[in-house]
C-alpha cells in the first residue's frame, strides 16, 4: 500500500479520549494512511488502549518513549514518517470523518505545500463554536494572504493541517522541544517559507477543552513560554519584514479584577503601555523606557 498520509498522535495520559481520538482516525473514508501514535510516557492505560488498536490495524504503530512533552512526541513521529503528507491530530481531539480525503484532493489539486481545514471547539454543553471559518476555499500565496486568511499568529494550530513531508525536509522544521505555545515557532517559519496553501470549507478539526491538559495545569509555565513565543514571533516578524496587526505585537498583559470581575487590563508594548477599562474602553497610556 502507497501511503499518503502519516497521522502522528501524541499520547499523554488520556485514556478518556483516546478511542474517540483513533476511531476518528481509523474511520476516515481516506485509507491510504498510516498513524503513529506516539506514547510520551503515560502513566495511566493510554498506552495500553493504543496497542489494542494497533494489533487489529496494521495501519497504526506504536512509538513508546520516556516522558519528554508534546514537541518530542512530534518530533519523533516526523521522524519515521513515510507518507507523501504528515498531519497531527491531538490525542483527546478528534476529525471529521472525510477530513483527510478533502484536504488530500485540494493540495493535490493545486499542487500545494499543505492544505487546511476549519476548527470547531465542542463544548460539553453541546455547542459547536467555530474557532476558524472559511467562505471559500482559497490559494494563498503571499506571505500577507496567509498571515490574514488563517490569522497568524493568533490561531497557529498546527493540527487543522496536511503537509507536504518534503516541504517540510526542505525547511528542516521540526517543533522546539521542552516548549509550550510551539505552533507558533513552527507554524510562521512553515507558511513564510512555503510557497502555496489552499485553505478547505466544510470540513473541521474538532479541537476539545480538556481541563486536565498539559497547558492548564502549568499554568506558570504556560505564561512564561507564551511570552517567549511571543517575542520570537515579533523578532521574526520584524527581521523577515511582516507586518501584522498592532495587537500581536503585545509582550504583556496585566489584569486587575474586583470580585472576579474584570475592572482594568494593561497591555503592554515594547515602547507603550495602554490601559482599558473593563477590557474594552482606552482610558489612559504611557510611554515606557527601552
Amino acid at each position: 500500500m502507497e501511503i499518503k498520509i502519516s497521522v502522528i498522535v501524541p499520547i499523554y495520559n488520556v485514556e478518556e479520549y483516546l478511542a474517540r481520538c483513533l476511531d476518528s482516525v481509523m474511520g476516515q473514508t481516506f485509507r491510504d494512511i498510516e498513524v503513529i501514535c506516539v506514547d510520551d510516557g503515560s502513566t495511566d492505560k493510554s498506552a495500553l488502549i493504543a496497542k489494542k488498536y494497533a494489533e487489529k490495524d496494521e495501519r497504526i504503530s506504536l512509538i513508546q518513549q520516556e516522558n519528554k512533552g508534546l514537541s518530542a512526541a512530534r518530533n519523533a513521529g516526523m521522524r519515521v514518517a513515510r507518507g507523501k503528507y504528515i498531519s497531527f491530530v491531538d490525542s483527546d481531539d478528534w476529525i471529521d470523518l472525510d477530513f483527510l480525503k478533502k484536504l488530500y484532493d485540494a493540495a493535490e489539486s493545486c499542487n500545494a505545500d499543505a492544505a487546511c481545514s476549519e476548527i470547531k471547539r465542542p463544548h460539553a454543553s453541546g455547542k459547536n463554536p467555530y474557532k476558524l471559518k472559511f467562505e471559500s476555499s482559497q490559494v494563498l500565496c503571499t506571505v500577507a494572504e496567509k498571515y490574514k486568511v488563517l490569522e497568524i499568529p493568533r490561531k497557529c494550530y498546527v493540527w487543522n493541517k496536511i503537509y507536504l513531508r518534503s516541504e517540510l525536509e526542505r525547511q528542516n522544521l521540526k517543533f522546539v522541544e521542552g516548549m509550550m505555545f510551539e505552533d507558533i515557532y513552527f507554524s510562521t517559519r512553515f507558511l513564510f517559507n512555503c510557497k502555496k496553501i489552499i485553505t478547505v470549507p466544510g470540513i473541521s478539526y474538532n479541537y476539545w477543552a480538556n481541563s486536565e491538559s498539559i497547558s492548564r495545569k502549568l499554568r506558570d509555565k504556560n505564561q512564561i513560554d507564551l511570552l517567549a513565543a511571543r517575542a520570537d514571533f515579533i523578532k521574526f516578524s520584524r527581521e523577515n519584514h511582516i507586518i501584522c496587526d498592532e495587537k500581536f505585537y503585545v509582550k504583556f498583559k496585566t489584569f486587575y479584577r474586583f470580585f472576579g470581575i474584570m475592572i482594568c487590563e494593561v497591555r503592554e508594548w515594547e515602547t507603550i503601555k495602554k490601559y482599558y477599562l473593563f477590557g474594552l474602553i482606552p482610558f489612559f497610556e504611557k510611554r515606557v523606557a527601552l
